[in-house]
């Protein structure tokens, strides 16, 4: 059985052009020296990266805790007498 070769519209394409430049620069900036290099700025060194990497975590924990503590309030507040 032979298949139909798929044809895709002018805007399918450049869209998706657009699509793989936005990826290749959100990889570029991922990476330890490409957010250095497109700021202009020197790589983090490692006792930075290391702490960076330590307070994203506290953050995290953080955001969690909050979390909680508002479903906390409004389970509180919802069954709270009055």
């Amino acid at each position: 059985m032979a298949r139909t070769r798929r044809s895709f519209t002018t805007e399918y394409k450049v869209e998706d052009a657009r699509r793989s430049t936005v990826r290749q620069m959100d990889q570029r900036r991922a990476s330890p020296r490409g957010a250095a290099a497109v700021n202009g700025e020197a790589p983090l060194s490692a006792a930075e990266r290391t702490e960076l990497l330590r307070l994203r975590k506290q953050v995290a924990e953080q955001e969690k805790d909050l979390a909680f503590l508002k479903k906390a309030s409004a389970y509180f507040a919802a069954n709270q007498q009055r």
